[in-house]
């Protein structure tokens, strides 16, 4: 039987038992430095996320889990009803870090349900019982993760042409999450059959997530990277270069539309155009159907200072004013397919979305 895909290194892990700590690579240092954070405050988890030390919708939803285990130890409740009152003020800290990512927020509620229900059905624990299942929870999100990866890898790589070229845009890899990633994953098990195939790899302004992540990442799976600079798309899909697009998301509206890394949306209209697939690769966690559509999609603003300097160094004049809204929405009706690990999504999208959830 064929070892399951692993990635060659770790994003996102637990150290420890109930006042473990958690480390996460520190993809602020990448691609010139491998150096893991740990965080032992809910205020780490905050700033990690915050910062980008952690980034990804599945990465995040897994730290956010954890957080509240780590927030769980730093009360130290002497109650069960303190200890709840715990986990809801880590909840609420940790909701702020970025409003886009839907993981962030499922895997807070998930938590804090999971909290609920065990002291509801368990009257006589106390508060280390409390802690124990609620840490054994989160383990179990981070394998859930793992394993809906290597489902999506599975379902996706029949969409990848032997000989094609692949765009992709941001990172969505291993770096996104705790497994071997959600639209690089499917590269990864493609690659893994023997299928050949050029990846170019947008570098994505402002913080040049593909040029210092995705670049990064398919090398250390043995996938040699071509990087572009964001504004060439439109010239390799008219030379023909180009086969598909496939990005990751952030957050899936009930319609379909999906909020992913700013630039998707420029990408999804130039594949339209030059009649390319838009593959969109996601686990069901980042579907969101309290939102009907892309409109309603929180869209996360941050520093003009993003835009107007790199690592410290100004690169406009002094009087010129940045605008950096993280995300933008791609309609869904420019999506050939979102791949999940239940299985691949086609249009109608709302339709479809609701069959796989199982909801009317």
């Amino acid at each position: 039987m064929t070892e399951p895909l692993q990635p060659p290194f770790h994003t996102i892990q637990w150290d420890g038992g109930l006042d473990g700590t958690l480390l996460v690579l520190d993809q602020r240092k990448l691609p010139a430095e491998v150096r893991f954070l740990p965080c032992r405050t809910v205020e780490d988890i905050m700033e990690a996320i915050r910062t980008l030390a952690v980034r990804g919708a599945p990465a995040i939803g897994i730290a956010a889990a954890f957080g509240l285990c780590i927030g769980l130890s730093q009360a130290k409740p002497d109650s069960i009803s303190r200890a709840l009152t715990a986990i809801e003020d880590a909840a609420a800290r940790l909701a702020v870090s970025r409003p886009t990512a839907v993981n962030l927020f499922w895997a807070l509620e998930r938590m804090k349900k999971t909290a609920y229900c065990f002291v509801e059905q368990n009257p006589r624990a106390d508060v280390q019982d409390l802690r124990r299942h609620l840490l054994k929870q989160a383990h179990t999100i981070l394998q859930e993760d793992i394993d809906t990866c290597r489902a999506i890898g599975e379902h996706g790589e029949s969409l990848i042409p032997d000989g094609g070229g692949i765009l992709t845009h941001c990172n969505a890899g291993a770096l996104a999450t705790a497994g071997i990633g959600t639209a690089l994953g499917i590269l990864y098990t493609a690659h893994r059959y023997g299928k050949h195939f050029s990846v170019y790899v947008d570098e994505t302004r402002p913080l040049l997530q593909g040029a210092r992540l995705t670049a990064w990442e398919l090398s250390q799976f043995g996938i040699r990277p071509t990087l572009i600079c964001d504004n060439m798309a439109a010239s390799l899909m008219k030379a023909g270069k180009i086969s598909a697009v496939l990005v990751g998301a952030d957050r899936i509206a009930a319609n379909g539309d999906t909020a992913n890394k700013i630039g998707t949306l420029g990408l999804s209209i130039l594949a339209a155009h030059f009649q390319i697939p838009f593959y969109v690769a996601a686990p069901t966690s980042t579907f969101d159907l309290s939102i009907p559509s892309g409109q309603f999609i929180p869209i996360e603003h941050r520093s003009p200072d993003e835009v107007c300097s790199f690592r410290n160094l100004r690169i406009a004049p002094p009087d010129a004013e940045g605008y950096n809204p993280a995300f933008d929405v791609t309609d869904a009706e420019r999506i050939s397919a979102v791949i999940t690990e239940k299985g691949i999504l086609r249009p109608p999208l709302e339709k479809a979305i609701r069959q796989i959830l199982g909801t009317k």
